[in-house]
């Protein structure tokens, strides 16, 4: 049972440590992660519509 009691304690003292992000810090976050996610896919459309374009003609 000591053991377990040593781990909560120790286990508080590491979350006591933790630096959570600010509001400010997740929204630019989620904004980066957007944009970036967005011309992935913008791109990645580009892509696909190019090569689709292509291979029709070929064949």
């Amino acid at each position: 049972m000591e053991k377990l009691i040593s781990y909560i304690k120790l286990s508080k003292q590491e979350l006591e440590k933790v630096i959570f992000p600010t509001k400010e810090q997740v929204k630019n976050a989620y904004i980066a992660v957007f944009v970036v996610v967005t011309v992935v896919a913008l791109f990645l459309a580009l892509v696909d519509g190019t090569m689709s374009f292509i291979l029709s003609h070929i064949m």
